[in-house]
């Protein structure tokens, strides 16, 4: 038997800092999935006994395990403007996509079209993120 430990995902680097964009975008996409799945079943439970419509619960609660992502990996960069300026742009371009993703699906049910919002706004944050944080921590020093 060998003493090799397996790789741990998503690969981090010494600081706990994700080190590469598909292991940020494949966990954000993980916790929406299994975000929005969650929502189905509660939704489907609470129609089933009668407290409502299928289809009716907010979908942007999907991006709840995203989010915990994104907050950890801002606590990972050290301290400074850089992750600062980085987090509160990426959040409002990823905000208005989202926003404007739900409006254009205005027409499905919250669920559906919040559960798409979420899923824009875990894309675009994820990535304004990943390269934004990165570009202005090397131009700042």
């Amino acid at each position: 038997m060998t003493d090799e430990t397996s790789p741990t995902y998503p690969r981090r680097d010494a600081e706990g800092r994700i080190q590469h964009l598909p292991d940020l975008l494949g966990v954000a996409l993980a916790g929406l999935v299994i975000g929005v799945l969650a929502l189905v079943v509660f939704d489907a439970g609470f129609a089933l006994l009668g407290f409502g419509e299928f289809g009716r619960a907010n979908g942007w609660l999907a991006i709840i395990l995203p989010a915990w992502i994104f907050v950890e990996e801002f606590r990972a960069w050290s301290y400074g403007p850089a992750r600062i300026a980085a987090a509160l742009v990426a959040a409002a371009v990823s905000i208005t996509a989202g926003l404007l993703a739900a409006g254009l699906a205005e027409e499905l049910p919250p669920l559906a079209s919040g559960s798409i919002a979420a899923g824009v706004f875990a894309l675009v944050y994820s990535l304004i993120w990943f390269y934004g944080v990165r570009w202005l921590t090397h131009r700042v020093g």
